[in-house]
C-alpha cells in the first residue's frame, strides 16, 4: 500500500513539474516574440523619412502574435474590425527574378515586425485571368495587417512578363521594387535543375543543360532558352524603367544574401525606410542544410523547405566559360543602370 501511494505521489510531481516548465516556455517565448531580445525603437512615420516617429515595434511584434492567431483560428469579421484589421495593397513588391532568392529574401524580411508577406505567389499581374478580376481581388489576397505595417508580396514571373510594368504602375506609381539576383550562370542551371527535377519526378526524359543553352546549329549562346534569356537582366529592367525610376528599384545581391544574409536585409531596411530591426540573432547557419536559417525568438525557429538548394548538375566548364563571356556586357551595363557592381565573373 505504501509503495503505491510512494509511486502515486512520484507521478502527480512529474505532472507539476511539466506544467511547471511548460508555463515558463511559454512566458519566455512570449517575452521572446514580443521583443526579440532587442532594444524598443519606433516605426518611422507610416515608413516616411527617417526620424518621424510614429508606432512603437514592441506594440507592432506584439500585434504581429496576435494576427498570427487569428489566421490560425479564421477570426470572425467582428474580431477583425474590433483589432482594426486590414488587408491592404502592397507597398512594396520582389518582382524577380525566378531562383535569385525570392523566397529567401521574403521570408528574411518577414523577421521585421513592421513587414507583413502574403505567403503564396499571388500571379496577378502576369496572369491574364487573374488581372481580369480586378484590384480588390487582388487586394482579398492580402494578408491581415495593422495599418502601420507594411504588405510585401513576390512573384519572379513578374521582372520578365511585358505587361506587368505598366500593371503595377496603375496600381501604384510610387511603390518599390525589389530585384534580387544571382550571378547569370549559375542562375541559368539552378533554373534548370528545378525543371530538371519535376520532370524526373514524371519519369519523363530531358536534355542536358549543355544542349538547351548552346544552339546545336551555330555552337553560340542560345538566346531562345528561357532559362538563358532570363539571365539577361537588363534586358528586362529596361522595359521597367520605362514607368519608374531608377530610384524605386533596389537590388539584393541574392549570392551574397545566401553566404552573408544580414548585410543585404540590412540595404533593404534603409530601402523601404524600416528601423532597423533584423540583427544576427535572427539568423543562424545550419550546418546541415547548408544555408542561413531564421530565429523569431527563443522557441521559434525556421529554415526554408527542402527543395531549397538543390545540387546542381555538372557542366561543361567549356559552356559555363562561354555563357560568362555572353553575359558580360549585359551584367557590365547592369551594373551601370543600377549603381551596383557584383563581384560576378
Amino acid at each position: 500500500m505504501l509503495f503505491k501511494q510512494q509511486a502515486w505521489l512520484r507521478q502527480k510531481l512529474l505532472v507539476l513539474g511539466s506544467l511547471a516548465v511548460g508555463s515558463l516556455l511559454y512566458l519566455v517565448a512570449r517575452v521572446g516574440s514580443l521583443d526579440r531580445l532587442q532594444p524598443i525603437c519606433p516605426v518611422e512615420g507610416r515608413f516616411g523619412a527617417r526620424g518621424q516617429a510614429d508606432f512603437p515595434l514592441r506594440a507592432l511584434q506584439f500585434k504581429r502574435g496576435l494576427l498570427h492567431e487569428f489566421r490560425k483560428g479564421n477570426a470572425s469579421q467582428e474580431q477583425v474590425r474590433l483589432h482594426e484589421l486590414v488587408q491592404q495593397l502592397p507597398k512594396a513588391i520582389i518582382i524577380g527574378v525566378r531562383k535569385g532568392g525570392t523566397r529567401a529574401l521574403l521570408e528574411m524580411l518577414n523577421l521585421h515586425p513592421a513587414v507583413v508577406k502574403a505567403s503564396q505567389e499571388i500571379h496577378f499581374f502576369d496572369n491574364d485571368e487573374n488581372y481580369a478580376k480586378g484590384i480588390e481581388w487582388y487586394r482579398k489576397k492580402m494578408p491581415l495587417s495593422y495599418p502601420q505595417q507594411i504588405t510585401i508580396e513576390k512573384s519572379p514571373a513578374y521582372f520578365i512578363t511585358e505587361e506587368v510594368p505598366e500593371r503595377i504602375y496603375k496600381m501604384n506609381s510610387s511603390i518599390k521594387l525589389l530585384i534580387i539576383v544571382r550571378e547569370p550562370t549559375t542562375r541559368a542551371i539552378s533554373d534548370y535543375t528545378q525543371v530538371l527535377e519535376g520532370k524526373e519526378r514524371k519519369n519523363k526524359t530531358y536534355y542536358k543543360f549543355e544542349k538547351l543553352a548552346i544552339d546545336p546549329n551555330t555552337c553560340e549562346v542560345n538566346t531562345k532558352y528561357k532559362a538563358v534569356r532570363t539571365s539577361i537582366y537588363t534586358k528586362h529592367l529596361e522595359r521597367w524603367l520605362k514607368y519608374f525610376p531608377i530610384e524605386q528599384f533596389h537590388v539584393v545581391d541574392g549570392d551574397r544574401l545566401i553566404t552573408e544574409p544580414l548585410p543585404e536585409l540590412q540595404l533593404v531596411e534603409k530601402f523601404l525606410n524600416l528601423p532597423p530591426r533584423i540583427s544576427q540573432y535572427n539568423l543562424y547557419f545550419n550546418a546541415t542544410r547548408g544555408f542561413y536559417c531564421l530565429r523569431f525568438n527563443i522557441i521559434f525557429n525556421k529554415c526554408l523547405a527542402g527543395s531549397k538548394g538543390r545540387i546542381h548538375p555538372e557542366v561543361d566548364p567549356s559552356v559555363i566559360t562561354k555563357l560568362r563571356k555572353f553575359f558580360h556586357p549585359f551584367n557590365q551595363k547592369f551594373y551601370q543602370i543600377t549603381g551596383r557592381t557584383l563581384n560576378w565573373p
